[in-house]
C-alpha cells in the first residue's frame, strides 16, 4: 500500500516530510515523498538556508509519477506545509488524478498555518486556500485548535465549542476531523488533550503534557501520518486516534529524555508500532 506525502523537507530535523514519511514507513507502508521545500533545518532556529521549490517544480514531479503508471497503487494523499498557495491547486490536481486512477484513495490535509505561541506564519492565500478549496477536498483533516479557529471563524474555550466547530468542519466535506494540542478551560493541568470527530460522534485521549522546551517542531506532522496509517490499517476512528496519540507521546518522551531539541523519531520507532503507554478513548455526546 502506498502513499503520496506533499509536504516541506527539512534535512536536520524532523518536521514535514521528514517527520512523516518514517512514522509511515515504519507501519508498513511505502511512501512516494514530494518536497515543496527543502531547508536546511526547520525556521524555528536563528538560521537556515533553502528555498520554497517552484509550483512547476512540484508539478514535474507528480507528473513524472503518474508517466510510471503507479498511480493506481495509490491507497492516500498526505500534505501539510506548502510555502505559497499556488501549491495547492498542484496538490488538488494530484489528489483528482490519483483518484481518477483509484477512486478509494484516501485525502488526508494536516492545514499547517500557524499555533496560538506564534500565531499565523504562512503565506497570504493560504488559509483562504484551505477554507475554500483543500477542506472540501479532504476525507481527513487535522488542524490544531488555533488552526481550527482559523478555519470556522470562531474562538473556542470549551470542549462543547471544540466538538461543534470540528463538526461544522465535517459537514464541509472531511470524514474525519483530528484536533491537535487542544486546551479548553476545562482542560486539566498537566495534560494535552486530542480530538476526533465523525458524522457518527466524537471521542477524545487526554494524556499528560511532557514539560520539554522548547517544543519540538513536527509533532503535528508525526501525529497526522499516524492516525492516516492506522487508517489505512483498517482501525476505526476511535482506535485511530488513540494509537497516533500513544505513538506521538512515546516520540515526544524519548525527545524530553534525550535533552535534544528535535524530534528523537528514529530512537522511538518501535513505540510507533507498539507504544509502550496508551491513553483511554473517551466517548463524547
Amino acid at each position: 500500500m502506498s502513499i503520496l506525502s506533499i509536504q516541506s523537507h527539512v534535512s536536520y530535523g524532523h518536521v514535514g516530510n521528514a517527520a512523516a514519511v518514517f512514522p509511515l514507513q515504519r507501519l508498513g507502508f511505502e511512501v512516494w515523498p514530494v518536497f515543496t521545500t527543502q531547508f536546511s533545518n526547520h525556521l524555528g532556529y536563528d538560521t537556515w538556508t533553502g528555498e520554497v521549490f517552484a509550483t512547476d517544480h512540484v508539478e514535474q514531479v507528480i507528473r513524472g509519477m503518474e508517466a510510471q503508471g503507479i498511480f493506481p497503487n495509490c491507497a492516500a494523499i498526505l500534505s501539510g506545509f506548502i510555502g505559497k498557495p499556488e501549491l495547492g491547486g498542484v496538490i488538488l490536481d494530484a489528489v483528482d488524478r490519483i483518484r481518477a486512477a483509484n477512486p478509494d484513495a484516501l485525502y488526508a490535509c494536516d492545514p499547517v498555518m500557524g499555533d496560538i505561541e506564534e500565531g499565523l506564519y504562512v503565506a497570504s492565500g493560504i488559509p483562504e486556500f484551505m477554507r475554500d478549496r483543500a477542506l472540501a477536498a479532504a476525507d481527513l483533516i487535522s488542524p490544531n485548535k488555533f488552526e481550527l479557529q482559523l478555519l470556522t471563524g470562531s474562538q473556542i474555550y470549551s470542549l462543547e465549542q471544540a466538538v461543534g466547530a470540528a463538526r461544522s468542519l465535517v459537514n464541509r466535506g472531511p470524514r474525519a476531523v483530528m484536533v491537535t494540542s487542544l486546551h479548553h478551560d476545562a482542560t486539566a493541568e498537566g495534560t494535552v488533550e486530542v480530538l476526533a470527530v465523525t458524522a457518527e460522534g466524537a471521542w477524545r485521549v487526554v494524556s499528560p503534557l511532557i514539560p520539554v522546551e522548547p517544543i519540538p517542531k513536527g509533532c503535528g506532522d508525526v501525529i497526522t501520518a499516524l492516525f492516516l496509517g492506522e487508517i489505512l490499517r483498517g482501525q476505526e476512528v476511535p482506535q485511530a486516534l488513540q494509537g497516533a496519540v500513544a505513538g506521538t507521546y512515546a516520540v515526544v518522551k524519548a525527545t524530553a529524555e534525550s535533552g535534544e531539541r528535535e524530534l528523537r523519531l528514529i530512537a522511538a520507532q518501535d513505540a510507533l508500532l507498539a507504544p509502550e503507554k496508551t491513553f483511554p478513548v473517551q466517548e463524547l455526546n
